[in-house]
């Protein structure tokens, strides 16, 4: 089935100026109601006040907002003479040729200098994001590949996504033509992920669902479908995949620490986790849903455990049980993982910043992150690989806020749900069938690869996909099985 929806239906409220949410430098920075019927814009990873922070505060050279636009203006997917390699078909992960690096590449040069222009003003930054845009929605015709597809239509359709966001109204972007192609090349694939059929529900990590609510609740904001933002909230509350909160933060220690998912698989998915997390809440956030704040801040917590851990120091760790595979495989990690410990990666300032400067909550651990990490980078400063490019990144530039004071931390909002959300049930975009499984063909992916590769999941040992809904298959549609032997977690 492919979903489409009218240019008429999804422009509609694009060329009208909505009210930016207001995140001064500051101020508690309240989101704004979530019964607005409307979207803000720019309201996803950037609001307009974010961005006229950051530009007022690279003017007056105010650190460390000028050691971020450093990392920024001197990476090369920033500079004007990118030129974008558009493809027909984007393939990640089966037997085809894995040509997605473009994809990712493109999109980060896309992001980069749309946000070179919106601090700075300088046009040839927009025109170079602009046609990066559309070239891309004028040649991209579907997705595929194996059951790594997922991953690509999450990661780069959040990110893509975020671009058009930044680029609305500029002179010169097809708007509608940029929606179309999200919605009608990458939503479908993310969709048929998080209503699955296949395999036993909780079977794959939690930064495949994240990565897919996160392209849904962006796409959502872009489009002003707000059926698709709804239906991402929900999963975060009530989904049956390991996205979902209770989730994907599975045991909590006191008010401070709580375990995450892939605590037990390696340190670098686990950042990977609180990356995606991240955006998804934060993007909330920016349209008036606290996401960052449900079950008492769980997700301040489970960012306190992956850091600790991280920088050198015990944590406690519950055996973590998951029935794994077709066949339901009851599986444990009994110990927290070395593999990958103390790396880095561009995705804590956002989370610090929420949770100590406008809520005004203890973050020491995340805090020493921050520190140690100096100023964020982006795209291609963490390696060359797809894993150096699963974060949009410049955390330090875009999120970095004063502190708010006590009585406007008091005033943030308690964590507002939608009424779907409230009810229980799930958001479905259009579509009557139940929120429980959605979805045919079979999508492997419990394991990884090296941490350069943060998203990766071993697609050489896994069964490949191609989604009998959504998505262009390669071959024709050719389901390729590989059975294993094993139901060893990191290698399947």
């Amino acid at each position: 089935m492919t979903h489409r929806i009218s240019r008429r239906s999804m422009l509609k409220a694009a060329g009208a100026a909505t009210g930016a949410v207001a995140i001064g430098t500051g101020v508690a920075a309240s989101p704004a109601t979530a019964a607005r019927t409307s979207f803000a814009h720019p309201g996803m990873l950037h609001t307009q006040a974010d961005l006229e922070r950051m530009a007022a505060k690279v003017k007056a050279g105010a650190a460390p907002y000028t050691a971020g636009f450093a990392r920024l203006t001197t990476n090369r997917h920033s500079q004007t003479a990118w030129v974008p390699n558009p493809l027909r078909t984007s393939i990640r992960g089966g037997s085809g040729v894995q040509n997605y690096g473009a994809l990712y590449h493109d999109v980060h040069a896309a992001y980069q200098n749309a946000l070179r222009w919106r601090i700075t003003g300088d046009t040839a930054h927009a025109d170079t994001a602009r046609d990066i845009c559309n070239a891309w929605s004028g040649t991209l015709k579907s997705v595929g590949g194996g059951s790594e597809v997922v991953l690509m239509a999450g990661i780069q359709g959040y990110q893509f996504a975020n671009v058009g966001e930044l680029m609305r109204g500029y002179p010169g972007f097809d708007l509608a033509r940029f929606q179309d192609m999200l919605v009608n090349q990458f939503y479908p694939t993310n969709r048929d992920f998080i209503y699955r059929k296949t395999n036993c529900i909780g079977h794959y990590w939690a930064n495949w669902d994240l990565c897919s609510m996160a392209s849904i609740m962006a796409i959502g904001i872009l489009c002003d479908d707000r059926d698709k933002f709804t239906e991402a909230v929900d999963y975060f509350h009530h989904g049956a995949g390991n996205g979902a909160l209770d989730k994907a933060i599975p045991h909590v220690y006191g008010n401070d620490l709580a375990q995450w998912q892939e605590s037990g698989r390696d340190q670098g998915h686990s950042l990977l986790g609180i990356g995606l997390m991240g955006t998804l809440c934060e993007m909330a956030w920016n349209q008036g849903v606290d996401l960052y704040g449900a079950e008492d801040s769980k997700f301040r917590k489970a960012c306190e455990y992956v850091a600790r851990y991280n920088l050198g120091h015990t944590v406690p760790y519950t055996t973590y049980t998951w029935t794994n595979g077709v066949h339901c495989v009851k599986t444990e990690e009994t110990a927290i993982s070395e593999g990958g410990r103390g790396g880095e990666r561009p995705v804590w300032a956002r989370v610090y910043n929420h949770y100590a400067n406008r809520r005004g909550m203890a973050m020491p651990n995340t805090g020493e992150m921050v520190a140690r990490g100096g100023p964020e980078g982006g795209g291609g400063d963490y390696g060359p690989n797809s894993g150096g490019f699963d974060e949009l990144g410049f955390g330090t530039l875009a999120y970095t806020r004063d502190k708010a004071t006590a009585a406007e931390a008091a005033a943030s909002p308690s964590p507002a749900k939608s009424a779907a959300a409230r009810s229980g049930t799930s958001g479905t975009s259009g579509s009557s069938r139940p929120s429980a499984v959605q979805s045919s063909g079979d999508v492997s992916a419990r394991g990884g690869k090296s941490d350069t590769d943060l998203a990766a999941t071993g697609a050489s040992d896994l069964t490949l996909w191609t989604a009998a809904t959504g998505v262009t298959a390669v071959a024709g549609g050719l389901l390729l099985l590989r059975r294993r032997g094993q139901a060893r977690r990191h290698a399947e």
